[in-house]
């Protein structure tokens, strides 16, 4: 067993979407950070999501106000600072009198034009559909609001290259197995999952962002006992060829208060989500079950014209959400919001656990958890992150960034061009460095998939296996056959750097 000998200021749990904004905001803002993560970054809850930057519409429903006025603060925020990876998005919400009267809706969208300044996006208004809309027939009035859209497991991965560009270190399959509190400092017995090495750090403090995992690691990990009580909560999607070919989403309102969204994904699919049910199972083994299947093809073949079963699902994924227990009565009604605990022995060696929260409100958990932990740390820095572009976000305007691109690398095909600003954003001039045609990119292993590119993911973004690259990396794996995806694991299997680690191995 290996041990590290320097002391550093912060261990963070967990490589989702709250664990690796922690780890950014506490290392530019000073702070000697660790981040450890059993699996690969983003490869629970925060690449299972419904690729929402939103204020919650439906949290009105619950008077969750103060959420949805911070949502919607942070998504102007996010929508400055990542534009490459969020972008606007106009979402239909058909009405449906049995189900919601029209001035409830009216009340609902005046205040979420309302409860937070708006600097990006329009305000809500009624419309009415035409005969070319896409929505069955019966269905001829709605209103319209926007929100955004964003690449989840990207946002998870450029937190963290924000956090390495600040001194932190990044350690994917790594599984924190103890912790003990010694001489006020944290002993923390760390795993290796690719080879089973041990090894030791020290650290003044620690974070709990385990998400579904985090009340299960005081009873496995930590010397206490949870402070909260959690409530997991599946929410099931399923991909399908585009429904239609307008730029909008819908948002649909069901008779048991559910609602369902239908977003454009990836250019040729529609994304169907998600689901809201309780679960007890192991979270690393959550799927879609035949019920929710059935639920999402029932709810969108009753708004839409185009009838789709279960011979049209491309894919599905199934998410497991950790939520404070509010005792609410059903998993749709518990709340959103995020709690922070922590616990100390006379004023040393704090544990920080975060309880709950959404991707929207991720920064600002981030930002608060810090806060809470900075009487600890007399020398730390002020707060940074509102005003800072994630990595690749460094540019004002997606259009003019384009033709920038456009011209710089002419050679680059529109729609790979495409992907790939939304994808790295300035971070394209590092993947593309000294490269000067398609031919410099190597092999094309389908869907613009290039030799280049899953390289690059290897070396300088954690992957180390082919569905880190095809679904959390990008999405090429809704296009790939599998014959490919076996292609694309056997040559990654052969690259220097996991040849390396597999030796570590059997050693």
């Amino acid at each position: 067993m290996s041990e590290v000998h320097e002391i550093f200021d912060l261990v963070v749990i967990g490589g989702g979407i709250n664990g690796t904004g922690i780890a950014a905001d506490a290392a530019g803002r000073g702070l000697k950070v660790v981040l450890c993560e059993q699996n690969d970054l983003a490869s629970a809850t925060s690449s299972k999501s419904s690729k929402l930057i939103h204020g919650g519409l439906r949290y009105l429903e619950h008077y969750e106000f103060k959420l949805v006025r911070k949502a919607l603060a942070e998504r102007e925020i996010l929508l400055k600072n990542a534009p490459h990876i969020i972008k606007p998005l106009t979402f239909c919400l058909p009405h449906q009198a049995h189900l919601r009267p029209a001035w409830l809706i009216h009340i609902g969208l005046f205040l979420y034009n309302n409860l937070a300044k708006r600097v990006t996006l329009p305000a809500s208004k009624g419309v009415v559909f035409s005969s070319d809309s896409p929505l069955v027939s019966t269905i001829t009035k709605g209103f319209e609001y926007s929100d955004a859209w964003v690449d989840d497991a990207r946002l998870v991965i450029l937190n963290a290259l924000a956090a390495q560009d600040y001194g932190a270190s990044i350690k994917t399959q790594t599984q924190c197995i103890k912790a003990v509190r010694e001489d006020n400092i944290w002993t923390i017995t760390l795993k290796d999952s690719l080879h089973g090495k041990m090894s030791v750090i020290r650290s003044r403090s620690i974070v709990n962002a385990a998400g579904p995992w985090v009340a299960k690691l005081f009873s496995s990990t930590l010397p206490n006992k949870s402070p909260q009580k959690i409530r997991l909560v599946k929410g099931s999607h399923i991909v399908v060829p585009r429904i239609h070919n307008q730029p909008q989403a819908y948002i649909l309102q069901n008779v048991d208060q559910r609602i369902v969204f239908v977003s454009p994904f990836e250019d040729s699919f529609s994304l169907i989500g998600t689901t809201d049910v309780e679960y007890n199972g192991d979270p690393s083994a959550v799927e879609i079950s035949d019920e929710e299947i059935d639920y999402l093809l029932n709810i969108t073949n009753t708004y839409f014209k185009k009838k789709i079963s279960r011979n049209d699902i491309v894919t599905t994924f199934s998410g497991v959400r950790s939520l404070l227990d509010d005792e609410s009565i059903n998993a749709q009604s518990v709340t959103r919001d995020y709690k922070l605990e922590i616990e100390d022995v006379n004023n040393k060696a704090p544990v920080m656990s975060v309880f709950g929260g959404k991707i929207t409100t991720y920064r600002k958990l981030a930002e608060a958890t810090v806060d809470k932990l900075s009487p600890y740390f007399p020398n730390i820095g002020p707060t940074w992150t509102a005003d800072a572009p994630l990595p690749g976000g460094n540019f004002n305007n997606i259009e003019l960034f384009t033709q920038e691109i456009k011209k710089e690398f002419p050679w680059l095909s529109s729609a790979l061009r495409t992907r790939l600003i939304r994808s790295y954003g300035t971070i394209i001039f590092t993947l593309l460095n000294n490269i000067d045609s398609i031919e410099a990119m190597g092999s094309c292993f389908g869907a613009d998939l290039y030799e280049l590119e899953i390289n690059f993911l290897i070396e300088h973004e954690w992957a180390i296996n082919v569905e880190d690259i095809i679904w959390r990396r990008t999405k090429r794996g809704l296009y790939l056959s599998m014959s490919q995806v076996a292609f694309i694991q056997q040559y990654i299997d052969k690259h220097p750097s996991i040849v390396e680690r597999k030796s570590l191995q059997n050693k």
